[in-house]
């Protein structure tokens, strides 16, 4: 045969490789994953917060804020503290968790702000103090009369408030000689300065006092004691009559001359003065301590029933009145004068 002769001739398929993109790998299902998931966890918590009654978030909330091993054993959360090491820090005997820096960080915080509070009054109260001062002097300025006796009439701050004190003169008494009888001119000076304290927010303290010129009757009558009380409570009267509300008053008393404006001048007459005290709230916590303690309970008496406590006994000096507890003593200047009764 024609075609044995021949060989064979292969089948040659050729095909044509289309050209296409490099592969990506699978990194872009792993994002597309996580973000799936996240989006999933999102509006699952949105829906447990919808259907969450509030009582319950409040709780979860705390949990989280304080959790129980903070609560038992304090601090503020529940690592080990600003050290690396266990139990270390600022105390010693941390050993697991936070522990509580004790009482003294918490009062010293505590008093820092009680301080802070502490000094906003003050300086609050000194404005006050300065605007009082500022208006009395313009009252004096204002009426003839009382500008008249400006001399006897002194203010000075000091750490308990404004004092103001109307000093005696030789020529000029405020009272007359061991009476408690107010001259008409100290009369017009007292009820100015109670309509110039009509308004003030802080308490006053009013204090008489005398020289050292004895009655004749001695200790045991009618002293100068008793003398510088009435003649405190005769200008308490007028102060009132001139517009100070009574409740304003914390303490009427008489110093007799156990207080003298100058000691190495006994009978200078500048020694018979009134003194009044707007006081500060500081001042007024001193003088009156026990305002703030709670009332004794009351005991059984002697049939056995329940009666009232009975109040406790001032704290006298020798001479029977009030210990005094202001510092009334502002330093002035005056020339010394002859000496006078009372």
């Amino acid at each position: 045969m024609a075609g044995d002769g021949k060989k064979l001739q292969p089948i040659i398929i050729k095909r044509v490789k289309k050209g296409g993109h490099g592969a990506h790998g699978g990194a872009w299902k792993i994002a597309y994953a996580d973000f799936v998931t996240a989006m999933m966890a999102f509006f699952l918590l949105m829906w447990l917060l919808g259907s969450t009654a509030k009582g319950e978030l409040e709780g979860i909330a705390s949990y989280f804020s304080n959790p129980v091993k903070v609560s038992l054993m304090g601090g503020q959360g529940t690592g080990n503290s600003d050290s690396i090491l266990p139990g270390g820090g600022r105390d010693l005997s941390k050993a697991f968790g936070q522990q509580d820096a004790g009482d003294a960080e918490r009062a010293a915080k505590l008093m820092g702000a009680q301080m802070a509070r502490a000094e906003a009054l003050r300086q609050q109260e000194q404005a006050r103090i300065d605007a009082l001062e500022a208006k009395i002097r313009a009252a004096i300025e204002a009426n003839p009369k009382l500008e008249e006796y400006g001399q006897q009439i002194l203010l000075q701050k000091t750490p308990d408030g404004l004092h103001i004190l109307i000093l005696d003169a030789q020529n000029r008494p405020m009272f007359d000689t061991g009476s408690a009888l107010v001259k008409p001119y100290m009369r017009d000076i007292l009820r100015e300065i109670g309509r110039a304290l009509g308004d003030v927010e802080n308490h006053l303290a009013l204090t008489g006092h005398t020289d050292a010129t004895p009655y004749g009757s001695g200790e045991r009558g009618y002293s100068n004691w008793e003398l510088s009380v009435d003649r405190a409570n005769a200008s308490r009267r007028e102060l009132v009559a001139g517009g100070l509300p009574d409740n304003k008053l914390r303490r009427v008393e008489g110093l007799a001359s156990s207080r003298l404006l100058y000691p190495d001048r006994p009978f200078d007459p500048a020694n018979r003065r009134i003194s009044i005290v707007v006081m500060t709230k500081e001042a007024e916590d001193r003088m009156l301590p026990s305002a703030a303690m709670p009332a004794p309970a009351a005991t059984p008496d002697a049939t056995g029933t329940p009666g009232a406590a009975a109040p406790a006994p001032a704290a006298t000096n020798p001479q029977g009145t009030a210990a005094p507890a202001l510092q009334n003593r502002p330093e002035v200047t005056k020339a010394p004068s002859t000496p006078s009764g009372g």
